[in-house]
């Protein structure tokens, strides 16, 4: 138990870099961690400091059972929205399926009911076998629901727009998920529930070109690390009282309550410098000024 615990905790270890920065910790969250190399030497390690707390442990079969919670806990994480670099050195590309929330309470009360029924002494050769048959089933089905809401998404934009990205993600509810579409002109944000999809935000395409105010501050931490991370997102500017300029960047993927709840934000001075930044997830205006200003 033990050793399955370390090894489905261990790849998030990166959270500690929350203490430094939320830059320095989006930027390398489930990235690094996550990756080939670190999928076999966590395993490795585990067995190395188990076997020099308990030396009576069977070596090979406590590196059985880490790999296997390391794979898994990576496995699992492909299959969300944020996605991980599991790929990595072969390539940094993030791969991010987008079927199954990060939390999702089907798979929760399916797993939680075949610990019980093993705990109760059932075999769990008998329990588990036909759980991994429902999840597959289970698994299948999402990508199904994600391809016809995707379809239908697709057929509501005007027809003179070209897609160039399109996001179809779920929620902690099963018939609900989150539906965003990048084209050439506009970008259309809004949610499907029961494949009914209807865009609640539709906002005119602006691009990063050299003669933008973006372009003057994608150079800082936050707006880089954002940039680097979002896959699909528009921006705005706002003049401030101040003289400063606002530049917000809000990612598409993450619309709450009718608000983009992951954010980038720069304050550009008129001698072209950044006063403030920020970026992180935060779920109120008057939060996110704190955050701006701490």
């Amino acid at each position: 138990a033990t050793t399955l615990i370390a090894g489905s905790l261990i790849p998030d270890g990166d959270t500690v870099l929350k203490l430094k920065d939320n830059a320095t910790y989006i930027s390398h969250h489930r990235g690094i961690t996550h990756s080939l190399p670190f999928t076999i030497l966590w395993p490795i390690l585990i067995t190395f400091f188990i076997f020099v707390i308990f030396s009576q442990t069977n070596p090979l079969h406590v590196w059985l059972w880490a790999q296997l919670a390391v794979f898994l806990h990576v496995f699992v994480d492909i299959f969300n929205s944020y996605g991980t670099q599991a790929l990595r050195p072969i390539t940094n590309k993030w791969i991010q399926l987008s079927v199954i929330n990060t939390f999702d309470p089907i798979i929760f009360i399916i797993l939680s009911t075949g610990v019980l029924l093993w705990i109760l002494g059932i075999h769990p050769y008998i329990v588990f076998f036909p759980i991994i048959l429902i999840l597959i089933g289970y698994y299948i089905v999402r990508f199904k629901m994600q391809a016809a809401i995707r379809k239908q998404a697709l057929q509501k934009i005007e027809q003179s727009h070209t897609p160039v990205k399109v996001f179809v993600a779920p929620t902690i509810k099963f018939h609900v998920w989150r539906v965003a579409i990048q084209t050439d002109k506009h970008d259309y944000v809004g949610v499907s529930k029961w494949k009914n999809v209807d865009f609640t935000d539709k906002v005119k395409r602006q691009s990063m070109t050299p003669d933008s105010i973006l372009w003057k501050v994608k150079g800082n931490k936050d707006i880089y690390t954002f940039l680097n991370f979002s896959s699909i997102y528009r921006w705005q500017t706002t003049p401030l009282d101040d003289g400063t300029t606002e530049i917000r960047l809000m990612d598409l993927r993450y619309l709450n309550k009718g608000r983009y709840s992951f954010v980038a934000i720069a304050h550009l001075t008129l001698e072209n410098e950044i006063d403030h930044s920020y970026i992180g997830w935060v779920f109120s205006e008057d939060k996110l000024q704190r955050k701006l200003f701490s």
